[in-house]
Parts: C-alpha cells; sequence; structure tokens
C-alpha cells in the first residue's frame, strides 16, 4: 500500500473511530504543565502553577493518573494491563 493510498484510507475515519483505537489497550502519557491540570482533571485539588507534571489518558482521552515523573505514569499503566506511548 502506498502512502496515498493509505492517507485516502485514514481520510474517512471519524472521530469517534480515532478515540475507540486501542481502548482498553492503550494509555498516553502526555507531559502537561499544573496550569493545565483542572482543564483535563476536574476533580483535582489546587496545584502550584508552573511544575511539570505527567498525564495517563485512555485512548479516548479520559484521564487515568497525575504524576510528577513519566517513569510513575508508565509504571502506572503497565500495573493496569496498558500499553503506554507518549504524546508529544
Amino acid at each position: 500500500m502506498t502512502k496515498i493510498e493509505m492517507k485516502n484510507e485514514f481520510d474517512n475515519v471519524t472521530p469517534e473511530a480515532l478515540a475507540a483505537l486501542g481502548d482498553g489497550q492503550v494509555a498516553y502519557v502526555k507531559a502537561i504543565r499544573s496550569d493545565d491540570v483542572q482543564r483535563i482533571f476536574p476533580q483535582a485539588p489546587q496545584i502550584a502553577p508552573g511544575l511539570n507534571l505527567f498525564a495517563l489518558l485512555a485512548a479516548d482521552g479520559s484521564p487515568i493518573m497525575l504524576t510528577d515523573t513519566y517513569a510513575t505514569a508508565v509504571q502506572n499503566a503497565w500495573e493496569h494491563d496498558l500499553v503506554p506511548v507518549s504524546v508529544h
């Protein structure tokens, strides 16, 4: 399959279908700033601004956990039988 054929095949993927890819199997580790915590984790307590943190998110973007180290986020994914991938 050529790159053009692959692109055309993915042109028809809906946002809902894309969000469901890897559901229950994949978790995303995303570096975030503490200033963004309330947007992603609305139930989280107030955190000092300017901190570098890591969010572990389900394949559909649902928040799973928040931590201050990448290693802890990856370990938590493995503990829940999820394959962690990084989001830049």
